[in-house]
C-alpha cells in the first residue's frame, strides 16, 4: 500500500474537514429552502472515503454509491462549486441542476451516482465491473450501499455473477447501525453483515470505519485482489451517522448520549490527534487549515447562490431526444 506519511495525514485532516463542513452547510441551506427535496448527510461516515481514495487509482478506478453522495464526487476529483449548485438546482450543477442531491454525477470523474433506488447500484457497480473485464482497461469499481439495501434481493443476484465471472469489483456496506431508522439487530438474525459474502465463497470481513488508516489498508487488499483478476470482495465498513437519515428524521430511535460517544472517536478527531502527537503539525498550523476549509465552503455557497436556474425546455431537451418530436419544440432557439 502507498506509504500513509505526513503529508496524506494533513491531507486527509484538511478534506475531511472540508466534506464535513460543506454538509454542515447544506444542512444550513436547507432550512433556508434553497436545497429541496431530500438530503442525506454523510457526517461521521467521512473516514471511508478518505481511506478509499488513498487506495484506489483515481485515473481509471470508478465509484459508485446510494444518495447520501455529496462528497464522493468531491473526492474524486469534482468542483465541489459545481456539486453545491446541483443541491441548488443551478444550470451551473453537474447535472444542469436536474439530478439535485440525490443523483449528483460525474462521468469526467469516474464517480457514477448517486441512486435514490434503494440497492439499486448493486448491480450497476457490477456491470461497470463487467464492462472493465470485457475491454480489459486494469479498472476496479467500488460499489457502496448501506446496511438496509443488503437486505435487497438484487445484492444476492449480483454477488453471484459477480463471483462466478470474477470482476473486477469491491462491494462496500457502510453500516451505520440504523439504515433509515431501524436497528441491524430488529432487521435479522444476525448482526455480522459481511458474513453474507461467504455463502458465495467471496472474501469478506469487517472494516473499523472510523479509522482511515484501517480502511485504505481494507480497500488496498481488495483493490489489489480484483485488479489482479481474482475477483470481488464485500466489506462491512462499521460506521456511524451522526445527523439522521435525511434531514426530515427526528431520530427517535437513538439517543443523544449514543451520538455523543460514536463522536468521541470521530475520524477527523483521530486524524488531528496523530498530527499532534508526531508533530506533524501545530495547533496553529491547524487553525490555518481550519480557516482555508470555511474560505473554500464559503465560496462554494456564493457560486450556487449566484448561479442561475436553467431554462424551462432544459427538462425536455434532456428527454426527448428524437428531433421530430411532434408534441414539443426540440431544443428551441
Amino acid at each position: 500500500m502507498k506509504e500513509i506519511t505526513k503529508e496524506v495525514y494533513l491531507n486527509w485532516y484538511e478534506e475531511m474537514s472540508f466534506w464535513r463542513k460543506f454538509e454542515d452547510k447544506l444542512a444550513q441551506v436547507y432550512i433556508q429552502q434553497k436545497v429541496r427535496g431530500f438530503l442525506h448527510l454523510y457526517n461521521g461516515q467521512e473516514a471511508i472515503l478518505a481511506g478509499a481514495l488513498h487506495a484506489m487509482d483515481l485515473t481509471k478506478d470508478k465509484m459508485i454509491t446510494a444518495y447520501r453522495n455529496h462528497v464522493q464526487p468531491i473526492g474524486m476529483g469534482e468542483d465541489p462549486k459545481r456539486v453545491m449548485a446541483e443541491l441548488y438546482g443551478k444550470k451551473t450543477g453537474t447535472s444542469m441542476g436536474l439530478g439535485g442531491s440525490m443523483h449528483i454525477f460525474s462521468k469526467e470523474h469516474r464517480f457514477y451516482g448517486g441512486h435514490g433506488i434503494v440497492g439499486g447500484q448493486i448491480p450497476l457497480g457490477a456491470g461497470l465491473a463487467f464492462g472493465d473485464k470485457y475491454f480489459k482497461r486494469d479498472a476496479v469499481t467500488l460499489t457502496f450501499f448501506g446496511d438496509g439495501a443488503a437486505r435487497q434481493g438484487s445484492l444476492h443476484e449480483t454477488f453471484n455473477m459477480a463471483m462466478n465471472w470474477k470482476l473486477p469489483v469491491v462491494f462496500c456496506v457502510e453500516n451505520n447501525g440504523y439504515a433509515m431508522g431501524t436497528s441491524v439487530k430488529r432487521t435479522a438474525n444476525h448482526e455480522d453483515i459481511w458474513k453474507l459474502g461467504l455463502g458465495y465463497e467471496m472474501p469478506c470481513g469487517p472494516v473499523d470505519a472510523m479509522n482511515p488508516v484501517a480502511v485504505a489498508e481494507a480497500f488496498d487488499e481488495a483493490i489489489a485482489r480484483a485488479r489482479r483478476g481474482d475477483g470481488p470482495t464485500f466489506l462491512e465498513l462499521k460506521t456511524y451517522r451522526y445527523r439522521g437519515h435525511s434531514m426530515s428524521d427526528a431520530q427517535k430511535y437513538r439517543t443523544k448520549d449514543e451520538v455523543a460517544e460514536y463522536q468521541k472517536i470521530d475520524p477527523i478527531t483521530q486524524v488531528k490527534d496523530i498530527l499532534l502527537e508526531k508533530k506533524y503539525a501545530t495547533e496553529e498550523e491547524l487553525k490555518a487549515i481550519d480557516k482555508r476549509v470555511k474560505k473554500r465552503v464559503a465560496e462554494c455557497e456564493k457560486f450556487a447562490d449566484e448561479s442561475e436556474f436553467p431554462e424551462t425546455n432544459i427538462m425536455y431537451d434532456v428527454v426527448y431526444e428524437q428531433e421530430d418530436y411532434p408534441f414539443l419544440a426540440h431544443k428551441p432557439e
